[in-house]
């Protein structure tokens, strides 16, 4: 069977449960999630994003730039 279709079967699956049951298969899955340290927030490195975006405006003026940003924010 295909990751999708045993999602799917296990999807009906949860369905069918008393919300109690799904209450319990949540908080299961979220200490399992939680232990395997999935979704931990990590520090930004900005010193990583140096000059990320400098090809964004080369040769352009800056206050150029400003302008048609904000032209294309604009609301209808």
């Amino acid at each position: 069977m295909s990751d999708t279709g045993s999602l799917a079967r296990l999807e009906r699956e949860v369905v069918a449960l008393p919300a109690q049951e799904q209450l319990r298969l949540v908080k299961h899955i979220m200490d399992q999630l939680r232990k395997s340290g999935a979704g931990e927030k990590r520090d930004l490195d900005w010193d990583e994003l140096y000059g990320a975006g400098k090809s964004l405006w080369e040769g352009e003026d800056a206050q150029d730039y400003v302008n048609r940003v904000r032209e294309d924010r604009e609301c209808p």
